[in-house]
């Protein structure tokens, strides 16, 4: 048997990958797929609906995610999320800056690229400045602070942090029954929360929430199958190729931007390379650029006065410290990230949901006074 060419199995990982976010940033512009927006509609309006979009991608990927895991296509204890390591400050700051961030930024990180597909200048500089404070927070000087004062504050587990991992002893089975009835019992109950809305069930709703949720199944495929070497030709150990990890990767849109930014900055350096979470960067842009122009709703916008350029240089620079803090963003780990059942996934997409609803509120108290 051939060994495997680790250069083509990258290739392929890195295209794949950008053919999958250029699928989901086409669809998400037309369906108007927003998780920012989403929370915003139930604060603001009491309107479900996005909301429900946003809980389908997250059933479709847990489902698709768990079913893989038991095919043995993949195996989710080797991503970021599974570590035993449980920072459980570094979810909850992290998910609260998030969700304040995007809020003040308009959008969260893919929704950011998106928009600027669409010609958002706001965006544009929005994306600049979450990605030097996602970078700083990676391996500058915010991620001293990280390291030192966020994710120093947690607990170890003697194993995974995954839901299964976690309850299977205490229940006295095995883990993949547990992860059976887990994935079954989250995907079925939200899938059953989201079509029971009648007015849920209209074709760009069920469209955008299943294809975020499909992209997302389909990134842990390439990261996981296609580009897992049980031993490298080259080291003799396991590797995951084209990630910036090391480890086994989905979609994720706060750490990609800085290592977009990075590869930009150190293009002639030949140990920097494109991988799957840059590639997903760049797709998402891409298609949601292709959709604007396909439809002819390309459109400049900029900053209306210098409060509306502060809201989104704040929201940026909170999403970029918050997003690597919390290990990820709305769909690194609202989506991505829960599609695992790791206990910190959980808590960083409620903190994210919280900060968003909270600083919204505030917005509308400061409306009222004046």
């Amino acid at each position: 048997m051939a060994e495997p060419n680790p250069v083509a199995l990258a290739s392929i990982v890195v295209w794949g990958a950008f053919a999958l976010a250029f699928l989901f940033g086409a669809v998400a512009n037309k369906t108007h797929f927003c998780t920012m927006g989403a929370v915003s509609d139930v604060v603001n309006m009491g309107d479900w609906n996005r909301m429900r979009m946003w809980l389908l991608a997250i059933a479709v990927a847990t489902a698709g995610a768990s079913a893989m895991h038991l095919a043995g296509w993949v195996d989710l204890s080797k991503t970021i999320y599974t570590s035993p390591r449980f920072t459980w400050l570094s979810y909850i700051a992290g998910g609260l800056l998030f969700g304040i961030g995007m809020t003040l930024g308009s959008g969260c990180g893919s929704k950011t690229l998106i928009r600027i597909g669409s010609g958002n200048l706001k965006s544009l500089v929005v994306a600049i400045v979450l990605a030097i404070t996602a970078y700083m927070t990676l391996k500058g000087i915010l991620a001293v602070f990280r390291v030192a004062a966020l994710d120093s504050v947690g607990a170890t587990f003697s194993g995974p942090q995954d839901l299964p991992s976690l309850l299977a002893p205490v229940f006295g089975i095995g883990k993949r029954p547990a992860l059976a009835a887990l994935g079954v019992a989250i995907a079925g109950g939200l899938l059953a929360f989201v079509f029971k809305a009648r007015e849920f069930r209209t074709f760009d709703n069920v469209l955008g929430g299943a294809v975020a949720g499909l992209v997302v199944v389909g990134a842990w495929y390439l990261s996981g199958h296609v580009g897992h070497l049980p031993e490298d030709p080259a080291t003799l150990e396991e590797k995951f190729l084209a990630t910036n990890s090391g480890r086994m990767e989905s979609f994720s849109f706060v750490a990609p931007q800085a290592y977009f930014l990075e590869l930009l900055m150190l293009w002639s350096d030949k140990s920097r390379v494109m991988t799957l979470g840059v590639a997903a960067v760049l797709g998402m842009v891409s298609g949601s650029l292709a959709w604007s122009l396909a439809t002819r709703t390309f459109r400049l916008e900029s900053f209306r006065d210098s409060a509306d350029l502060i809201n989104h240089l704040a929201g940026g620079a909170l999403m970029g410290f918050g997003g690597v803090l919390a290990l990820g963003c709305t769909i690194g780990q609202g989506i991505s990230g829960v599609s695992t059942l790791a206990l910190g996934s959980f808590l960083a997409f409620f903190s994210i949901v919280a900060g968003a609803a909270a600083t919204m509120k505030f917005q509308y108290w400061r409306l009222m006074k004046q």
